[in-house]
């Protein structure tokens, strides 16, 4: 305590009255209940008479807490009228704390306390008091049970049960939006005095935030406080006893304020174009590339859909939203040909999936991007202009004859010329030949349908620029018949004819 603090209560002390130098005293009280106490006496007449019970007179004794002096602290006095001052009575204590917190002087009934009291270990003692015939060691009164309550002393801060609190209130909140309450305690007499009446004030915080001094509850006090400009508060509040007046005591606590998040962004496309590129040969399906809306919000309320809403290449492409990187990937849906169409041009929309209607006046919250995608050439195999070829030819043709022609082109720009080839896997008695140039077919060996009716030839195109790159195409060769074999007998007939048989005879 400071030394203004011990004045004050001196002078507060000198001023109230002093109930704890009280004097319990006893009287004489008619109680037909009582019952005495062995002790006869006998009249006038010898009868035996009865003493009746006495009783005490007392008062409540009041002791203040943390008495500093140096001697025993004074607490009051025990006296019964039967005490003539000749030291034949005794005065007994027992209870809470006697013969060792408190003190009688047996023959005065002065009580003191040999020690400092603390109200917050212990409010009041209850004690009895007895006074007895020093030589009979009879009682002269009945036993009767008296309090000692300690006066309390401001001698004890509020204290909050966490030093640190952590709460969160959504940001763009209106004003006086109920963050956290924080309640704090002080263990002085609450029904004594304004000791224990603890107020709350913020000691760092504003202009954000208040607090209700009576109650300790923290509120918003700007409005629309925005997340995305700043999110964590650290606000320091103070409760203070003694009605918060000047004197008082205090306590502080820390409360770490985190502003939550609220959909009040919508997306947006950090370019109004956005160029990708692909080779005409990716596949269906291929991924050619990914944009991305970014969102000041974060977790759902920075979530989006995509979609493809407008351009020359709706039929061509699709767009997929992924949603843990929240990009939309944009992919092939049909095969692409460079010679055909080398620009498309989409325009996509990023939407948020979770909006919030109380802040429709900031949206809309969606934004559109153009995205320009190039088909890349490539290098592509000639093609031939049929998926497969028929050619039919009589068996008596002549050596070199052509049978057919294939036909080839190279798809891409370029337009390089064709070198054709036959696969002798697929003629290995090597009657057919073609010509590398034109693609003519034609017989090196004479052909014989009795021996083969179908063969079956591939063909081989490739680029004289990229002989790598090659295309087969299936030719099939049907051998027509002609009128070139004598009939034969199935087998050889030996037979017999008698030298007589008659004319017509089989």
């Amino acid at each position: 305590m400071t030394i203004q603090q011990v004045l004050l209560l001196l002078l507060l002390w000198m001023w109230l009255p002093h109930p704890c130098h009280t004097e319990m005293l006893f009287r004489r009280t008619p109680d037909l209940r009582s019952k005495s106490y062995g002790g006869r006496a006998s009249g006038n007449d010898g009868k035996a008479i009865h003493r009746q019970k006495r009783g005490w007179m007392w008062n409540q004794f009041f002791l203040l807490e943390e008495y500093t002096g140096s001697d025993y602290q004074y607490v009051g006095k025990l006296h019964s009228d039967q005490d003539k001052g000749d030291g034949s009575l005794k005065y007994i204590l027992s209870g809470d704390g006697a013969g060792t917190l408190f003190i009688i002087d047996e023959k005065t009934g002065d009580i003191h306390a040999t020690r400092r009291i603390d109200r917050e270990e212990k409010a009041f003692y209850t004690l009895r008091a007895q006074a007895i015939n020093r030589r009979t060691l009879r009682p002269v009164e009945p036993e009767s049970e008296f309090v000692i309550k300690i006066h309390d002393i401001n001698d004890n801060e509020p204290t909050f049960p966490e030093e640190i609190y952590t709460a969160s209130v959504p940001e763009m909140s209106v004003v006086g939006t109920s963050v956290v309450q924080v309640t704090a305690t002080d263990a002085d007499d609450p029904s004594y005095g304004n000791s224990a009446r603890v107020i709350y004030s913020i000691l760092q915080g504003q202009p954000y935030f208040s607090v209700e001094p009576e109650t300790g509850i923290i509120r918003t006090a700007l409005p629309n406080m925005n997340r995305e400009n700043r999110e964590q508060y650290q606000v320091v509040i103070q409760a203070k006893d003694m009605g918060g007046q000047m004197g008082g005591l205090s306590g502080t606590t820390t409360v770490n304020i985190t502003l939550t998040d609220v959909n009040d962004n919508p997306p947006r496309f950090p370019q109004s174009t956005i160029h990708l590129r692909i080779p005409e040969s990716s596949p269906v399906g291929t991924a050619i590339g990914s944009v991305k809306a970014t969102d000041a919000d974060t977790g759902k309320n920075a979530e989006v859909e995509y979609r493809i809403i407008d351009g020359d290449g709706t039929d061509m492409f699709d767009i997929v939203t992924q949603k843990d990187t929240q990009e939309g990937i944009i992919t092939v849906q049909k095969p692409l040909d460079y010679e055909t169409r080398r620009l498309y041009t989409l325009k996509v929309e990023a939407e948020n999936t979770h909006v919030d209607p109380r802040f429709y006046y900031l949206g809309p919250f969606k934004d559109t991007t153009i995205v320009k995608i190039s088909v890349d050439d490539v290098d592509e195999p000639p093609v031939f202009s049929r998926s497969s070829y028929l050619f039919e030819v009589h068996e008596d043709i002549e050596l070199g004859t052509i049978i057919g022609t294939v036909m080839a082109r190279d798809p891409d720009s370029a337009s390089s010329p064709i070198r054709f080839s036959l696969d002798r896997h697929t003629d290995l008695d090597r009657i057919f030949n073609i010509h590398s140039g034109n693609g003519s077919i034609y017989t090196s060996k004479p052909l014989d349908r009795e021996i083969s009716q179908w063969h079956n030839l591939s063909i081989i195109a490739a680029e004289i620029n990229n002989p790598k790159d090659i295309t087969r195409v299936p030719v099939y060769v049907r051998i027509l018949d002609v009128n070139d074999n004598a009939p034969q007998f199935a087998v050889f007939y030996d037979t017999f004819v008698c030298e007589n048989a008659r004319a017509g005879q089989v």
